[in-house]
């Protein structure tokens, strides 16, 4: 069974993001799944804290824009994928090649990535369970199941 972590207030929510961000090593790949409003891009806004993103680059949603690139200790790819419609605008747009280069991606809506789901990822799915409540639930797949620090994860948030 996959670890899950309630995160019962912003600021546990937050504490989350940043441990992701300061864990977070190069090719990792997060796909983070949850219903609209769950937090999908407050969590990626701390991952990008503890990359050291610098406050300037404040952290949006690429809803329109599909992707987003952020400068840290390792370079943030920030992908929605809400507008795509079918896996296919994923090999038009040439997002595969992101996914295997200098820094990390994180993903939301990622069930459009479709058969270019990458086989080596972390998924991380947040359940709304109140106004200010998530759980977390993450997963991890490929050769990040093996060495996954989230095996035993035990976070104090």
């Amino acid at each position: 069974m996959p670890p899950s972590i309630p995160l019962n207030s912003l600021t546990q929510t937050e504490a989350f993001g940043l441990f992701l961000g300061q864990t977070a090593q190069t090719g990792d790949i997060f796909l983070l799944r949850g219903d609209l409003g769950a937090g999908k891009t407050t969590l990626t806004q701390s991952i990008g804290v503890g990359l050291k993103v610098p406050p300037s680059c404040y952290i949006t949603s690429p809803t329109f824009s599909l992707l987003h690139e952020y400068p840290g200790r390792l370079n943030l790819y920030h992908f929605d994928l809400y507008r795509l419609e079918d896996e296919d605008e994923i090999a038009e747009l040439g997002f595969e090649e992101i996914f295997y280069g200098d820094g990390i991606s994180i993903v939301e809506w990622p069930d459009r990535l479709g058969s270019f789901t990458p086989p080596d990822r972390f998924e991380i799915t947040l359940t709304i369970i109140g106004s200010d409540s998530r759980l977390a639930t993450i997963s991890a797949f490929g050769s990040k199941a093996k060495t996954s620090r989230f095996n035993s994860l035990e976070l104090t948030l």
